[in-house]
């Protein structure tokens, strides 16, 4: 269906932001800005938008449109565009697909349907993903939850999901569970073409790298993608005094992003960037509410032990 290059997931990923105006309307010149910023950085193979970095859920089918073609008018020339399918609905999942794939996306982060919540079945996935995959030949990524939360696929599913959908190239990997990481990893990975595992478990990025990943799927790339990048580069050179020396500035702002209440997560990059210079607000949308001045406070504090900031 395609004509493009076909990028097959790998490597380093950054999951862009999304900045809004106070009116929440979103601001087009900082997100270009954004873009430009991380896809700048060396070392990393795409980008991802239209997910929960930025905010996806609070986004219009319209406003999605837009920001896909924000990303290929700003970096599709320099990297492949990674588009989020964040919807409980098959059918509208088909819709955000074709419109993906038609707006030059070069492969869908495909997120599960919130009714997994309630229970699932192998076929549900299935059935998702083969609609997806009738509307376009663009790789797919399948977004891994924790499957304690009912979100997640057992390993069973997903084995037969990658039999039954061939074009699923990739997992986004935030199962949670380091002995189920390594089986993914070791039953994913081997099959021939491979199905790389892309870590999301940003709060343990070295160890999950450790593991044998092949790349890594982060939202807090937008903040440091750079240190992403040079992390996955030493484990892949099996440097590991090199690693844990990166790790220990990633483990500051991994502290202070990844905490309680985890929805938090991207509202906290915002205000990162904010501090760093990057961004002139951290505007986030309802339900999300700006977070407080002494948790911001730690969140500089955080960049500066980093060496991101300067004291």
């Amino acid at each position: 269906m395609t004509q493009r290059q076909r990028f097959h997931p790998h490597g380093v990923i950054p999951a862009v932001l999304l900045p809004f105006f106070d009116d929440l309307s979103i601001d087009e010149e900082s997100f270009r800005a954004h873009l430009r910023d991380v896809a700048s950085v060396s070392g990393i193979s795409a980008i991802t938008v239209n997910a929960h970095s930025t905010e996806a859920a609070s986004c219009t089918f319209e406003e999605q449109v837009r920001v896909l073609a924000i990303t290929k008018d700003e970096v599709g020339a320099k990297l492949p565009i990674v588009n989020g399918i964040y919807t409980d609905s098959s059918m509208e999942a088909q819709r955000l697909a074709k419109m993906a794939h038609d707006g030059g996306a070069d492969a869908l982060l495909v997120f599960p349907s919130g009714i997994y919540s309630f229970g699932q079945r192998p076929e549900m996935a299935i059935e998702h993903f083969k609609r997806i995959a009738d509307v376009t030949d663009l790789p797919l990524i399948a977004f891994q939850y924790n499957p304690t939360g009912g979100q997640g696929y057992p390993l069973a599913t997903l084995l037969r999901m990658v039999e039954a959908v061939p074009t699923i190239a990739a997992i986004k990997d935030w199962c949670g569970n380091a002995q189920l990481a390594d089986r993914q990893i070791r039953a994913l990975q081997t099959r021939q073409p491979p199905v790389n595992v892309l870590s999301t478990h940003s709060a343990w990025l070295f160890s999950s790298l450790v593991l044998g990943c092949n790349g890594l799927l982060s939202g807090s790339g937008s903040v440091i993608a750079d240190l992403q990048s040079q992390l996955f580069q030493a484990v892949q050179n099996k440097d590991l005094a090199l690693a844990q020396q990166i790790h220990n500035r990633i483990y500051h702002t991994a502290e202070v992003f990844y905490t309680e209440p985890f929805v938090d997560m991207h509202n906290r990059m915002k205000e990162a960037l904010v501090l760093m210079g990057k961004l002139p607000r951290a505007v986030v949308r309802p339900p999300l509410v700006k977070i407080q001045p002494d948790e911001i406070e730690r969140i500089r504090k955080a960049l500066i032990a980093a060496g991101l900031l300067k004291p």
